[in-house]
């Protein structure tokens, strides 16, 4: 049975949800469908937003705006043909209808095709009374483009219609940052703050856009003005903290990490800037405590297992460094950088194999870094395989040709190798570079039996005569 207008429920939702519950009809306006459907979309609850579209075009058979519900319902399910189709219909009774435009949009876009997608956004521009959602989706479809020029442009209108809108806001400092604009990003915000003085996400970013180029006084200022605007957000103490670390000032900056603590429930991120300030003002016992509270708030924080590890191969208790550092390699195996550590730490333990093993790893994994190269062979040629030492100081040289500790360490590998002949034409490689044989002592002093050897010295002297 049909109800009468004074036996309705007040809100359309609470109204819908009780005539799917019993074997009454309930009759809406459009809009009401229109905004039942919205909300159940809005909650990603697909099945009632579709019960919504199918009872509001039996009530409502004519409404655009309802068979333009369904065409995102059948995109988002990639019924694309289907929405296509029923597009093309719209169409023809509303070629000037802006959603028709954003909805073809929206299908170009999750076909990648984002060119086509922008193009159509713009024609929906021109039949828009409201282009506030265009212009957000336009600055999607440029972020997917990597066009950060053209999405900063967008997300600016966004703030323009709304200075509220923190999401575009965000977005458009994002693009800023993308580009290392950060001067263009400090006016943009300072611009904002004359009509928004209260606004402690703008204060806050503004912090940030001045820690990235080390202005360190004036980003306190500005976390401290983001603070004022609101005592409770956790972001600028945090970040202030950072700064304070920056300059040293690391009791401060423990004041304002324990706020954030203070203020919410403990974050591992937080213990963990707590436990490296205590490290720096050289409270090893208050840094290993917040360490490890690190750890036990996220056991699967990396981070804070290497910074326990760091913290014991710094006081050389060894053995509990390389525990501690498999706890990280065991979460990020594929970070070149932890493996770089432990092969440091086996090569203090002696256990040469493990660190050849750790620093071929390094290497693998992307790192390239002088010492890796330098440190490798060292540890390879200690456990007696001078050849393989020889060839990861060649490796080494593809990526520093003209470095001399790389090219003298080669020298002395190749003396001990008895490969004299490659070992005359690496030194002259190396005097060629170091022409005032200001850095010669890297093989003198390394390799004294060979450094102060007549053969050497005869290439030696050459050279002096030449410069």
């Amino acid at each position: 049975m049909a109800l009468e207008s004074n036996e309705k429920p007040d809100k359309p939702i609470t109204k819908f949800e009780s005539m799917l519950k019993t074997d009454d009809v309930y009759f809406f306006d459009a809009e009401d469908f229109e905004d039942i459907v919205h909300h159940y979309l809005n909650h990603g609850k697909i099945s009632l937003a579709k019960k919504g579209i199918k009872i509001g075009l039996q009530q409502h058979p004519a409404s655009i705006e309802l068979k333009l519900l369904q065409v995102e319902v059948l995109v988002f399910e990639n019924q694309i043909e289907k929405a296509e189709a029923l597009l093309d219909e719209l169409q023809l009774l509303d070629h000037q209808n802006e959603e028709i435009y954003i909805q073809r949009a929206n299908i170009f876009s999750k076909q990648d095709n984002h060119e086509a997608a922008v193009e159509l956004l713009r024609q929906a521009l021109a039949f828009s009374t409201n282009s506030f959602d265009i212009y957000s989706l336009l600055g999607m479809e440029y972020l997917f483009m990597d066009d950060f020029k053209e999405a900063k442009k967008s997300f600016m209108k966004c703030v323009e219609y709304d200075e509220q809108d923190y999401s575009s806001l965000y977005n458009v400092i994002y693009c800023f940052e993308f580009l290392e604009d950060y001067d263009g990003a400090i006016i943009y915000l300072n611009d904002y703050l004359e009509s928004n003085p209260y606004c402690e996400v703008a204060w806050h970013q503004l912090g940030k856009q001045y820690s990235y180029i080390e202005m360190y006084a004036e980003a306190l200022t500005a976390f401290e003005f983001a603070i004022i605007s609101d005592d409770s957000f956790i972001g600028a103490y945090f970040e202030k903290g950072k700064v304070l670390e920056k300059l040293g000032r690391h009791k401060e900056a423990i004041e304002n990490y324990e706020t954030t603590i203070s203020i919410e429930d403990p974050t591992s991120h937080a213990f963990l800037r707590i436990g490296k300030c205590y490290e720096k003002l050289k409270d090893i016992e208050m840094a290993k405590y917040y360490f490890y509270q690190t750890v036990h708030e996220d056991p699967l924080l990396d981070k804070g297992w290497l910074a326990i590890t760091n913290l014991y191969y710094n006081i050389k208790d060894f053995e509990k460094a390389v525990f501690y550092i498999n706890k990280a390699l065991n979460i990020d195996g594929e970070n070149p950088l932890y493996w770089k550590k432990c092969a440091q730490i086996h090569t203090a333990l002696k256990n040469y194999d493990q660190a050849d093993f750790a620093f071929k790893q390094t290497v693998d994994l992307g790192n390239y870094e002088l010492d890796t190269w330098l440190k490798w062979a060292d540890v390879v040629h200690i456990n007696g395989e001078t050849h393989a030492a020889i060839e990861i100081l060649a490796q080494g040289r593809e990526f520093y040709p003209d470095n001399l500790k790389l090219l003298y360490k080669s020298v002395g590998f190749q003396c001990m190798a008895n490969d004299l002949i490659n070992a005359r034409i690496t030194l002259m490689d190396a005097l060629k570079i170091d022409k005032n044989q200001k850095k010669l002592h890297l093989f003198k002093e390394k390799f004294p039996e060979f450094g102060n050897s007549d053969w050497t010295q005869k290439i030696v002297n050459k050279y002096n005569k030449a410069s």
